[in-house]
């Protein structure tokens, strides 16, 4: 079995060696894809519900309809769960590991200390990035875009919502800032 360690190890080393892998084509299963879904009538317009169980996000429409993504949710004992509001919202945004991902896995993220400029090849943030706050303060959970769409539906990330990069845009350009996430 492979682990995250040895997958994100591999794939720095392979982009460092090819730049060619950000240009990899990746074929997206079609239960993958953004799917409009029936919901309780009930439900609000304009709230993004993440089951992480089940690697799905909804982002109701109101008058019982919904949009479904697939996602790749954090590794366990790593993933945000609760409520959140998106208080900002970025288009190709930079990374920086948190302190916690260094002393965790200073291997993997020791030499991304400095941080990575949006659109980088090796930014995990992707082509978006919605901030989840509570109280008014950064949770330093993301919902963002990945390079990695083979990362679906998988417990992978080290806590941060991912979606595939042009599924992001398309949730991004639907969410205001203000918008409630419910994550269990």
């Amino acid at each position: 079995m492979i682990t995250r360690r040895k997958f994100v190890a591999a794939t720095a080393s392979l982009a460092l060696a090819s730049p060619a892998i950000a240009q990899t084509v990746v074929r997206i299963p079609r239960d993958f894809l953004p799917t409009e879904i029936e919901v309780n009538a009930d439900a609000p317009a304009g709230i993004i519900y993440v089951q992480t169980a089940e690697t799905r996000l909804i982002l109701t429409l109101g008058e019982g309809r919904a949009i479904r993504y697939r996602v790749a949710v954090g590794a366990e004992g790593r993933a945000f769960k609760g409520m959140a509001v998106v208080a900002r919202k970025a288009e190709w945004p930079s990374w920086r590991p948190t302190r916690s991902m260094i002393q965790l896995e200073p291997e993997v993220y020791g030499p991304f200390a400095a941080g990575l400029p949006g659109g980088h090849e090796m930014n995990p943030m992707g082509a978006r990035a919605l901030y989840l706050y509570q109280n008014g303060r950064d949770t330093l959970y993301r919902i963002h875009g990945t390079p990695q769409p083979w990362t679906m539906g998988q417990a992978f990330s080290s806590g941060c919502i991912r979606l595939i990069n042009d599924h992001m845009i398309d949730l991004y350009g639907r969410v205001p800032v203000g918008t409630t996430v419910v994550v269990t």
